[in-house]
């Protein structure tokens, strides 16, 4: 296959660069990072499938689905990397504890990172071709998200990372340069009509997208092998004729590409929240620092008021009902901190949303956008937070860069913490630290195949 010289340039080059990039070519930090998130998604992908809906997705899908050597992560089963990679994508968002990207306005790593491990396990990659993979497929995907103005009712989760995972599959695979042009281009067209307002609504369907992704772009991968073609600039059309955004900035797209790495700018999550509510919760801990002892009293508490950039403001429902929709609400985020003194995984339970002291602390919050902090964002995340005392007392707190930004990163040993809060219940304390020891040590891993099957991933 030769390329279309009716592509345009920006697709040409950024084909040359994925099938050109080698892993010595990847920057140290953008290396680092990227066997970070590869670390990252798999615990909280193996957290996610304990949930009794992925349970039984998993036991319903794989009841006449082909085997393969793909892991579906946590659950001690192989699959197909097709059927491997839906299902850990869609368990990788259930708890919203997985990895994002401010400038590419969404979750990159849990859209690319299910599909690439799943093919490496099949075809016996090594660790070090499955981080190049990843770290390509996430940086191509999320430099088109950044360079699009994506409507805000589309939700980001399967739309680019079918671009993410076609790439990282594609390159574990060895596609050229030739075959990169048109997969770029196929993959553009078999994204989903993704709806935010899932979030608002609690509507668990949302967690699908993700999984879509993995599975659409092994999908993009089988029909360019097999002679399908795209559109000369499917990229453009989708993401700047109207499809999911009618702007597009393909020298942004390409500017710097395989020197610059977006991948760096990543956070990672330690609550299990909207990554929007986080900047809200900064701001309540910055507040209970200033109060006496370090601790507000929540039934001394008569109004919360929080003025934020326009994404958080977004979550500022206060009907809660269900416990995947109370991770989108800030109201809720920051009355269930109040009242149980964490963030942690049980704060945003059932039996959390249903205690009627969270829900009438909830009604007391009351959230508004201020543009000139939308203006700032996403380079800050400003919010102001005040709490009024019922003796009229006032506290306030502030954010100004969310935690676990880069100019504000988590602690290695905050990370390290999280991988074993979530791992060690499905593998144990000593697998989970073994697990650990050779994620970190990534590069150095000669079939990951043989890795995964050692820990039954």
């Amino acid at each position: 296959m030769t390329g279309n010289p009716e592509r345009p340039e920006y697709i040409r080059r950024a084909a040359r660069v994925i099938a050109e990039t080698r892993l010595e070519d990847v920057s140290p930090a953008a290396r680092e990072r990227g066997r970070w998130i590869v670390a990252d998604c798999i615990p909280v992908i193996a957290a996610g499938m304990a949930m009794p809906e992925m349970r039984e997705f998993v036991a319903r899908h794989l009841e006449n689905s082909p085997t393969g050597n793909a892991s579906v992560i946590g659950t001690k089963r192989r699959s197909n990397p097709l059927d491997a990679a839906l299902l850990n994508g869609t368990a990788g968002t259930w708890l919203e504890l997985d990895e994002g990207n401010l400038f590419a306005k969404g979750h990159p790593g849990i859209q690319v990172v299910p599909a690439a491990v799943a093919v490496a396990q099949e075809i016996g990659a090594s660790g070090a071709d499955l981080l190049l993979a990843a770290t390509l497929g996430y940086e191509v995907s999320a430099r088109i998200s950044r360079a699009a103005n994506v409507r805000l009712a589309v939700h980001p989760h399967g739309t680019y990372g079918v671009i993410g995972a076609a790439i990282a599959v594609a390159k574990l695979k060895k596609l050229g340069a030739a075959q990169l042009e048109e997969l770029l281009n196929v993959a553009a067209t078999m994204g989903m009509a993704s709806s935010r307002n899932t979030l608002l609504k609690g509507s668990t369907v949302r967690n699908i997208f993700t999984g879509h992704s993995g599975y659409m772009g092994q999908i993009a991968v089988r029909l360019v092998e097999s002679g399908f073609t795209g559109e000369p600039d499917g990229i453009g059309f989708v993401y700047g004729g109207g499809v999911y955004s009618d702007k597009f900035d393909p020298d942004l797209m390409v500017r710097e590409l395989g020197k610059e790495w977006l991948i760096t700018q990543s956070y990672f999550k330690l609550y299990c929240t909207g990554r929007y509510s986080h900047s809200a919760i900064d701001a309540l801990l910055d507040a209970q620092a200033k109060a006496p002892g370090g601790r507000i009293d929540p039934s001394r508490i008569e109004r919360i008021d929080v003025d934020a950039y326009g994404l958080c403001a977004y979550l500022g429902g206060k009907n809660i009902t269900t416990s995947f929709g109370a991770r989108f609400s800030v109201p809720f985020a920051l009355a269930t901190i109040l009242h149980h003194g964490h963030g942690g995984l049980s704060a945003f339970d059932d039996a959390a949303v249903a205690n009627p002291i969270v829900q009438d602390l909830v009604s007391r919050v009351f959230v508004t956008s201020n543009q000139e902090y939308t203006d700032a964002f996403p380079e800050k995340q400003l919010v102001d937070l005040k709490i009024t005392l019922e003796d009229g007392a006032v506290i306030t707190g502030h954010c100004d860069v969310t935690k676990g930004e880069p100019a504000n990163p988590h602690k290695p040993e905050e990370l390290r913490a999280k991988f074993f809060e979530l791992g060690t219940p499905a593998w144990g304390e000593v697998v989970t630290q073994q697990l650990f020891d050779g994620l970190m040590k990534l590069e150095t891993i000669g079939n990951f195949r043989a890795f995964a099957d050692a820990f039954e991933l």
